[in-house]
């Protein structure tokens, strides 16, 4: 499961022909020549004030007589286009539906995910680590951030929605290193994520229950599990007359649903001035008149002003976090409450009142399969800290268990007026 323009669940595909890869500038210009042209057309547009368009880039590409054929001239046109707005090397992979990420190790090291792992891609090269660094930079400044020596990394939004990181040596060793993650232009449906097995028709339904009891809850799971497009795909299920404020660091969030309100964090400008954490969003969502008050990642501080948030009357409240388990969710908000200078039993006493399911996610890593593992109930042991107690559990195979909290989850649901459905027999 995945928030990528592949479809959930689903395998890679693989680059169509089976020849050599064209060398995009044709065999009359070597790559030391093509970023000299790349340079002569960029001048030659900021002397005329031109936009890269296509014609413009053929215009200048005419005026600095390159010694193409008309074939490659065609060629060249595109790939200036891509060195000057796009992403250079990249954006043949970036355009290829099943891509989910790409990422730059160096000059001669990109590597691409298709929904079934990272694979390197040898025939797409940059001309060397000056040309990653100067990708890196365009890329930030498309997305309006910073990215220099004195703040040599940036995490930002590109315009088209691709999630952008890059790091600057001397952080990163040797070159630059850029990690791109494609999002999908429409959010999946959960009908879609039954059908590329993220979960079990039953899983659906009844987590469809569950948001329509007002439950709140966290998604948790490793990094590319699918939190955010579960979450997305749930947040789609909401009554069309509630009002849903979302607070993101960087606005991956993107459920189909008429009214969203959309907050997001800024880091600080050069002086060091300007900032606005997550922890300031989620204190001004609360004074919007939100009917489900959504962290799109809880990752610091701003948990004890999300659990306050489910503590003073806004039920429904949801978020993704990561964690190694369902189980870990309790010991990772703890630490992370802990940065907030709340104590321990303050923030369990919290969390026990607030939060109510913790959906977990995993991903097979020898098919790339994301799907729903488990649904767990917050709960107190004998000593006042909050644990969870596994309510269901999904297999592979699309089967669904009932767990020790199943029956408490049952009668949270039924006190809220929505039933569950009943689980299938075993063996079914």
């Amino acid at each position: 499961m995945t928030d990528r323009q592949r479809g959930p669940g689903g395998s890679g595909g693989s680059r169509q022909g089976g020849g050599p890869p064209r060398r995009p500038w044709g065999r009359a210009v070597p790559d030391e020549r093509a970023a000299a042209l790349v340079d002569a057309v960029r001048l030659r547009l900021a002397e005329a004030g031109d936009a890269p368009t296509a014609g413009s880039v053929a215009a200048a590409l005419r005026a600095a007589r390159p010694p193409l054929g008309g074939g490659d001239v065609l060629d060249a046109v595109r790939v200036l286009r891509s060195e000057l707005v796009g992403a250079g090397p990249l954006d043949t992979l970036l355009a290829e539906p099943d891509v989910t990420d790409v990422l730059v190790n160096g000059p001669d090291e990109v590597w691409v995910d298709r929904g079934s792992g990272l694979h390197r891609v040898p025939e797409i090269r940059f001309p060397d680590a000056e040309s990653v660094r100067r990708l890196a930079h365009r890329l930030a400044t498309a997305a309006g951030r910073r990215l220099d020596d004195a703040r040599p990394w940036v995490d930002a939004r590109l315009p088209d929605g691709t999630r952008l990181h890059a790091v600057l040596p001397p952080i990163a060793a040797g070159c630059t290193h850029i990690s791109l993650r494609i999002c999908r232009s429409t959010p999946f449906t959960m009908d879609e994520l039954v059908a590329g097995g993220a979960l079990p028709p039953i899983g659906a339904e009844l987590l469809t229950a569950v948001l329509r009891a007002r439950l709140s809850l966290l998604i948790s799971g490793g990094t590319g599990t699918g939190k955010t497009t579960l979450l997305a795909a749930l947040l789609g299920l909401v009554g069309p007359d509630e009002r849903i404020v979302l607070a993101e660091d960087s606005a991956e969030l993107r459920p189909d649903h008429p009214h969203v309100v959309r907050l997001q964090s800024r880091p600080p400008n050069q002086e060091g001035l300007g900032e606005l954490t997550l922890r300031d969003l989620v204190r001004q969502a609360l004074r919007m008149r939100p009917d489900r008050v959504v962290v799109g990642e809880v990752r610091g501080e701003e948990v004890v002003d999300l659990l306050s948030a489910l503590n003073t009357g806004h039920e429904g409240g949801c978020g993704t976090v990561h964690a190694n388990t369902a189980a870990d969710v309790p010991a990772r908000l703890e630490a992370l409450g802990s940065l907030a200078g709340l104590d321990r039993l303050s923030l369990h006493s919290q969390l026990r009142a607030a939060l109510d399911v913790v959906i977990h996610l995993v991903r097979d890593q020898r098919t790339g399969l994301r799907r729903v593992a488990e649904l767990h109930l917050l709960v107190g042991d004998e000593h006042g800290l909050a644990v969870t107690v596994p309510a269901l559990a999904f297999t592979a195979a699309g089967g669904c268990a009932a767990g020790p909290g199943w029956e408490r989850l049952r009668r949270r649901c039924t006190e809220r007026g929505v039933a569950l459905p009943p689980l299938p027999a075993a063996g079914e």
